[in-house]
């Protein structure tokens, strides 16, 4: 069977496509555009035909019809927690998939899996539920085979979204603060929604039909990040800080600025939205439909590796944002103390360099500095921002080596401090890469 299957290369996406291509099917992948995309589609295997294609631009039916030719089933894993700087939600979640279902009537395809989310309604007032909603009821009044499939929170060994955040949680040190501590949350391994996915395209019994997939029974938000805490081999916590409710909204809405700025943080007012509302549904229907009991979360982490590199990462991506924005004031504080005490910092080189080009030095400097501040705080430029900083601080202490080189013998030590933010900049490089 040949398989159109969009966002394969996502949380959810690549474990489907690792899962037909297991059982042999012939798919080709729609990727977003870039280096992740195909970084990520190469990583899968050979025998996925994988085509870039920026959803928000795919919101016509001619736009979809090239893509779904030949093909006899197509496969929506695709998908954003909320609209940014990167992100429209309602081109990408709702007019994209409107166009695609239409473009799959169009195209004869015979059947259409739709990922869908617990709660997903047209008329719901959160964005990423309301988009969700729509595609699904464009689905439901077509003539396709359809099954629409809403995973619970999805746990997979990939750090991303949901699991990230649990991770980044759970990664606290002596004390595990908890927002929403007793909010309700059903949790589902990605690998039961690859087997679901795969039955959906194969059983008739299943088609027009949709189902939530998750756990049997819910659990608090907080047994949810302490038996992630369990799992990742981290001591119990001291104390439980269950947090009033106002301290998780302002720092969503820090994540959602930062969302404006590109980056895809976990913890965003949408995510904050779907987890005080409760991420649960009933999985009883999956079960008298097809026999099988999902795993609970429990099953779910015991069936998963926990390794140093789990702990290394939660606790670095805990640190993470702090990092950034900790760096980024350090290089616009730079820039700006450099202009504003240009007098001073000219008469530190100017016996070496004369006055004119010591003072063209400093400025020049200065706004280098302030440059990768604000480039350290967008997305799309972090980690370029990163390596011109660590090759600016390497031109920096080259030059001063040059010029003052007494300067090396200055108790404050000015030129050595320059090695570890070399090596932060590195560190901080490594960090920015994404999935």
């Amino acid at each position: 069977m040949k398989v159109l299957i969009v966002g394969g290369y996502g949380l959810i996406g690549s474990e489907i496509t690792r899962a037909l291509l297991r059982e042999g099917f012939t798919l080709t992948g729609i990727a977003r555009p870039g280096k992740a995309g195909a970084n990520r589609g190469g990583a899968l295997a050979g025998g996925v035909n994988w085509i870039e294609a920026d959803l928000q631009e795919m919101t016509s039916t001619e736009s979809w019809l090239p893509l779904v030719d030949g093909c006899e089933a197509v496969i929506n894993a695709s998908g954003a927690l909320q609209s940014g700087g990167r992100d429209n939600l309602a081109a990408i979640q709702r007019d994209a998939i409107c166009a695609l279902v239409a473009a799959s009537e169009t195209a004869g395809i015979a059947n259409f899996v739709q990922i869908s989310a617990p709660g997903a309604v047209r008329s719901e007032t959160l964005e990423f539920l309301a988009t969700k909603g729509a595609a699904d009821d464009a689905l439901r009044q077509s003539s396709l085979n359809w099954t629409i499939l809403k995973p619970g929170l999805v746990i997979a060994a990939t750090a991303y979204g949901g699991t990230s955040l649990l991770r980044m949680l759970a990664g606290f040190p002596l004390v595990q603060p908890v927002v929403l501590a007793d909010a309700r949350v059903q949790s589902v391994g990605v690998d039961d929604v690859a087997r679901a996915t795969l039955r959906a395209l194969r059983e008739p019994s299943l088609w027009r039909r949709e189902f939530d997939l998750m756990e049997p029974e819910p659990r608090s938000l907080e047994n949810t990040v302490l038996a992630f805490r369990h799992w990742l081999g981290f001591a119990p916590p001291i104390k439980v800080l269950a947090l009033p409710r106002w301290s998780g909204q302002a720092t969503a809405r820090l994540a959602d600025l930062a969302g404006r700025l590109g980056w895809r943080s976990p913890l965003r007012s949408t995510a904050l939205a779907m987890i005080e509302d409760g991420v649960t549904g009933d999985p009883e229907p999956w079960r008298q439909a097809t026999g099988e009991r999902l795993r609970a979360l429990p099953q779910i982490l015991a069936d998963l590796p926990s390794t140093l590199q789990e702990r290394v990462y939660s606790r670095a991506r805990l640190l993470f944002p702090l990092l950034i924005v900790a760096f980024s004031l350090f290089w616009l504080a730079s820039g700006m103390i450099g202009l504003v005490s240009r007098e001073a910092a000219v008469s530190v080189v100017s016996d070496a360099l004369g006055d004119d080009l010591a003072s063209l030095f400093v400025v020049t400097g200065s706004v280098l500095d302030i440059a990768i501040g604000i480039g350290l705080l967008i997305r799309k430029s972090c980690r370029v921002a990163c390596l011109a900083a660590a090759a600016l601080s390497a031109g920096y202490l080259a030059a001063g080596t040059i010029v003052t080189p007494v300067l090396w013998a200055d108790p404050l030590g000015p030129f050595v401090k320059i090695i570890p933010v070399i090596m932060l900049a590195l560190v901080l490089a490594t960090l920015c890469e994404e999935r």
